[in-house]
């Protein structure tokens, strides 16, 4: 039995968490660590509000659960309406949006390309846009037993609605991996080793060995001095199974990813949603569960999304 709300609640705390702080410096938070649900700080938004990492999340959410399958330009028509609607948030307005996720969105909505076209695509376009939603395509491929060809496929699609480089797409791509292992219930050591023999031969060996840390040598036995919790896909790949494979808890882990300073919200909502997935919901810090708005509407979403992911022909 899947429950997604494991993983997208534990996205959504973790980012809600981490928004107050965002560009903070990582000095600042170790003498003043974050523990707890805090309001205002980097944007004016009260106690318990999520940014654009957890609302593009529901969005894609929102998109598979009604279709039933993945169509791009359908998540990406979800996403127009999040940005200039104000869908999918938590306070009614839309806020912690990049430059490259609405330049891609406004090249869209002016039809001028396709949703999977519509990414940036150089080499400063590798920010961290596609792999902070991409937990709902990892619920989705495992449900339906995607093999990697099927995964990458997909992963492709959706994530180059905003960022189409391919140093993007493997980040994306290692990660839905992950998650994938994670859901089966493989531990996060085993699910680490999984991915380091993973087929990538859909990437050329220049892109590859931007992830070498990660594939390559052991991630978690770098020195914190070495781990940049940036926007860059890469640092944040890099920080998020740093963090996971140091710590020993949902709570331990969030707190670990945000108070690492920087980008914040998006290093910890990529951390909180691999964090749900293997603690659960059960073990996340009750108040901050009470704190997060939207938590209902989060959770009906989610079972609107589990109807799908539990068919019985999935």
């Amino acid at each position: 039995m899947i429950e997604s709300k494991n993983g997208i609640v534990g996205l959504a705390i973790a980012d809600a968490m981490g928004v107050p702080v965002e560009s903070c410096l990582r000095e600042e938070l170790i003498n003043n660590p974050v523990t707890k649900m805090i309001g205002y700080g980097t944007y004016n938004v009260p106690k318990g509000a999520f940014s654009d990492d957890t609302s593009m999340t529901l969005a894609t959410i929102d998109s598979i659960a009604t279709l039933g399958y993945i169509l791009p330009s359908n998540i990406a028509d979800n996403f127009i309406d999040w940005l200039n609607n104000g869908k999918y948030t938590s306070t009614g307005e839309t806020f912690g949006e990049s430059r490259i996720t609405m330049r891609a969105l406004a090249k869209y909505s002016r039809k001028l390309v396709k949703a999977e076209e519509a990414g940036e695509a150089g080499e400063l376009d590798n920010d961290n846009s596609s792999i902070m939603r991409m937990l709902p395509i990892a619920y989705y491929c495992y449900s339906e037993s995607k093999d990697e060809d099927e995964i990458f496929r997909i992963v492709k699609r959706v994530s180059s609605i905003t960022n189409r480089n391919d140093i993007s797409i493997l980040g994306c791509y290692i990660y839905v991996l992950y998650a994938i292992e994670l859901i089966k219930g493989e531990s996060k050591q085993k699910a680490y080793e999984k991915i380091q023999k993973a087929n990538y031969t859909f990437f050329e060996q220049d892109t590859i060995d931007k992830y070498y840390r990660i594939l390559k040598n052991d991630i978690s036995k770098y020195p914190l001095d070495l781990i940049k919790s940036t926007s860059y896909i890469v640092h944040t790949l890099e920080t998020v199974l740093w963090v996971l494979l140091n710590t020993n808890s949902y709570n331990e882990a969030v707190i670990g990813s945000i108070n690492l300073g920087c980008d914040t919200d998006t290093i910890g909502a990529c951390t909180g949603g691999l964090a749900g997935i293997i603690y659960g919901i059960d073990n996340i810090n009750y108040e901050w569960i009470e704190d997060l708005l939207q938590y209902e509407y989060i959770v009906r979403l989610c079972d609107k999304f589990d109807k799908l992911l539990n068919e019985e022909d999935n």
